[in-house]
């Protein structure tokens, strides 16, 4: 399956609730207001993966991967198919924070969550992120699984963190070296 990233637009976002509500179990989705709370939150951004049928590839300034539709059919934009989306901000301290990527049933295993999470990634580091942090389930094994795959370790617990009670596992990834406090270079010469 191809599929592009393109940046969220605001009629995109019926759609993506409707994908987190298949994506997770109550509890652990979102309700609209905290979705749009987190989309909307101060240094936040949402990347959207679509198959490319709608679609051309583009880059943005930050050289992150973007897809702008053509055509039209009927007098609307002609619409891609969303295979997916993942919310992440900017933190403070240098700490990227990814705080949901869902991809649709469909989708999964087909290289879409991998797309998502690299551009996010791609957008933090440009940002100034030398990290990544998420949170995720303690059962979420396959979700575990995939996060390992791409380089994040396990650093914490956090108990009781879902409103269900379940326990969350934060994950993190270093995106570049950290810069070392009151480090200098010797010149040579």
């Amino acid at each position: 399956m191809s599929a592009t990233v393109r940046d969220f637009q605001p009629e995109d976002f019926d759609t993506l609730w409707r994908i987190d509500q298949e994506c997770f179990p109550p509890g652990i989705s979102y309700s609209q207001m905290e979705l749009r709370f987190y989309m909307r939150r101060s240094g936040s951004f949402t990347l959207i993966a679509s198959d490319g049928s709608a679609l051309t590839d583009g880059r943005d300034s930050t050289g992150i991967a973007r897809a702008s539709v053509l055509g039209h059919l009927s007098g609307d934009v002609a619409r891609a198919t969303i295979r997916g989306f993942i919310v992440a901000e900017g933190g403070r301290r240098g700490v990227g924070h990814i705080i949901t990527i869902d991809v649709v049933a469909a989708a999964r295993r087909c290289g879409v969550g991998s797309l998502l999470l690299r551009a996010a990634e791609d957008r933090l580091r440009a940002a100034g992120s030398f990290a990544v942090a998420l949170e995720t389930a303690v059962d979420n094994v396959s979700a575990l699984r995939f996060y390992k795959r791409h380089g994040y370790d396990v650093i914490q617990t956090l108990p009781r963190y879902y409103s269900d009670g379940m326990d969350a596992l934060v994950l993190q990834k270093e995106l570049v070296a950290k810069p070392l406090i009151g480090a200098h270079r010797e010149s040579s010469g």
